[in-house]
């Protein structure tokens, strides 16, 4: 096979025509890298490797992108980058990104399990939920609120005197906020606790 011709696109992107056809569309860079130029002969295994090695490069270039403007967890690029560049390509980009230290699950579930507890007031149950959401490991999960959880009854206690302060004043916002606390995870047995403390 030969390249007749190479045409630049968007993005950084070359588009590749081969025996007077068009191939492929690769990173601009990749493609220099490998010396090829118009009228270089390519057999199917170098294109295959350009090809791959282009969207590994173009899935790091995004993923770096993406954590740019926030953390993510390694399941948050995955599904992200998986859809333009493929599963094998997607892979290693997350690989190399996490052995640079850029990506990070247990420091990134931390912080994230902190906002849910303290300033989200969740309780273990739906703080769990959450971080598996976000493709944290279970074991590092437990691990991580063994360390961090508050007494889920002083917690309770500690919403209703702010959050819901306003909400107590009858029946029916009273019965509201127990919707509300059971939706944040409480169980109804910490709920009827602490709202006995709150009225002793």
């Amino acid at each position: 096979m030969k390249i007749t011709s190479t045409e630049e696109r968007r993005k950084s992107l070359t588009a590749l025509y081969i025996d007077g056809e068009y191939a492929v569309s690769v990173d601009t860079m990749t493609f220099l890298s490998t010396g090829k130029k118009v009228g270089s002969e390519m057999t199917d295994e170098e294109l295959y490797d350009l090809i791959e090695t282009s969207k590994y490069n173009r899935a790091k270039e995004k993923a770096l992108y993406l954590i740019e403007y926030r953390d993510r967890t390694k399941k948050e690029l995955f599904d992200k980058l998986v859809v333009l560049f493929g599963e094998s390509a997607s892979k290693r980009a997350i690989e190399r990104l996490e052995e640079l230290g850029l990506i990070n699950d247990e420091k990134y579930a931390r912080e994230y399990a902190e906002v849910l507890l303290d300033r989200k007031g969740f309780s273990r149950q739906r703080a769990v939920f959450e971080l598996m959401k976000k493709g944290i490991d279970k074991d590092v999960i437990e691990e991580i609120l063994d360390e961090l959880e508050p007494d889920p009854v002083e917690q309770i206690k500690k919403l209703l005197e702010t959050k819901f302060a306003r909400r107590l004043s009858n029946e029916k916002n009273i019965a509201k906020t127990v919707n509300s606390l059971k939706a944040m995870g409480y169980r109804w047995s910490d709920i009827n606790e602490a709202m006995n403390k709150e009225w002793d």
